[in-house]
């Protein structure tokens, strides 16, 4: 069919995802640790596992796990604490050569992005070529590795790039969705976690081949909006754009404590994270949050959270922290449960507060 001016032409998105970063970047800086299983964490009895290299993975380490629990799988894992300023420092060197290439670049963290090369910066005959040249540009300028995805959205480039991890990349063309997405596990789909997918197993849905063949309306009866994006993604539908300039959804600190503590004994520690949030939204935040959030995990790894919108917004690091103590009275887990995290943030941002929308009007 002859292509005409309605007809929006098909983007080149890239996903790319650097390959065990904060792990790889101790292994470069520091030879001896090269081919070690080495485990990324907080000098901490209690700490979580922030990455685990190549090496640690086949023990069943994985990012978010106890590390007592990491110590046990592989007693040899050599543990290294964090350093996030020097982690920063090379993810903004990666972040320098995409802009080599397209203008358009839409990190999602120190160590992903999605980028539109449907215009590149550079003479390249294909998306793919584009993807393979930022990829040796980051091997030879770093000394890390990347993998990428290449697909004509971002949810695709997405799945794409874990598919030969490591330093390796994957191409979804057009042609090749449906095929592709048929046989897939919809764990696969971002936003389909452990819960969701037990549910759409439940319904016989183990496939995103099988969410194809469901009715959006049955899905959107089901599971409401999320089952109108469900119904779009198994058809491989996501017209997200690449955003260059991504606005923080959320401002917020989070601490697990050195020992599992009752609900009453948690406002020293809400204080902290509150200050310390206030902090990084006095730095950072270009527009004004209106919503404050408060996070919990208990001593058995359950999460919570709890949110509120004031009918002002927080003008201060004392209100900041008041709203969020209060929050602590509307947590109905019985008194005997103890916690072992604790987090504050600062979401729901809008160009200017209402108060200030209020007074505009006189």
């Amino acid at each position: 069919m002859t292509e005409t001016s309605d007809t929006p032409p098909v983007r080149k998105i890239v996903h790319v995802d650097m390959d065990a970063f904060y792990a790889s970047v101790e292994q470069r800086d520091n030879p001896a640790l090269r081919g070690l299983p080495v485990v990324v964490c907080k000098k901490s009895p209690r700490a979580v596992v922030t990455a685990a290299s190549y090496e640690a993975r086949p023990f069943g380490i994985h990012s978010a796990m106890p590390a007592m629990r990491a110590a046990k799988l592989c007693p040899d894992a050599i543990f290294v604490p964090p350093d996030f300023s020097r982690y920063r420092a090379v993810s903004a060197q990666i972040r320098e050569i995409f802009h080599r290439y397209t203008q358009h670049v839409e990190p999602l963290s120190l160590d992903e992005a999605y980028l539109d090369v449907s215009e590149p910066l550079i003479a390249s005959p294909s998306a793919t070529e584009t993807a393979r040249a930022i990829r040796d540009a980051i091997r030879t300028e770093t000394g890390l590795t990347a993998s990428a995805g290449i697909a004509p959205n971002k949810f695709l480039a997405k799945i794409a790039s874990d598919w030969r991890k490591p330093d390796g990349q994957f191409v979804i063309k057009p042609r090749q969705i449906d095929r592709f997405l048929t046989d897939l596990d919809v764990g696969k789909i971002p936003g389909v976690g452990r819960v969701m997918r037990g549910k759409l197993e439940a319904l016989g849905l183990a496939k995103v081949g099988d969410l194809r063949d469901v009715s959006p309306d049955v899905l959107r009866e089901r599971f409401g909006r999320w089952g109108q994006r469900l119904s779009e993604l198994a058809r491989g539908i996501d017209d997200r754009p690449v955003k260059s300039h991504r606005v923080a959804a959320q401002i917020s600190a989070e601490d697990t404590l050195r020992e599992d503590l009752p609900l009453a004994a948690l406002a020293p520690h809400i204080a902290q994270m509150a200050d310390k949030t206030w902090r990084n939204y006095q730095k950072k935040a270009e527009r004004v949050a209106r919503t404050v959030v408060l996070k919990l995990k208990t001593s058995d790894f359950r999460i919570l959270t709890r949110s509120y919108t004031p009918p002002v917004p927080p003008a201060s690091q004392a209100e900041l922290t008041d709203i969020a103590c209060a929050l602590c009275q509307r947590v109905d887990l019985p008194v005997e449960t103890r916690y072992r995290l604790v987090g504050v943030g600062l979401s729901g941002f809008v160009d200017e507060s209402p108060a200030m929308q209020q007074t505009a009007l006189f």
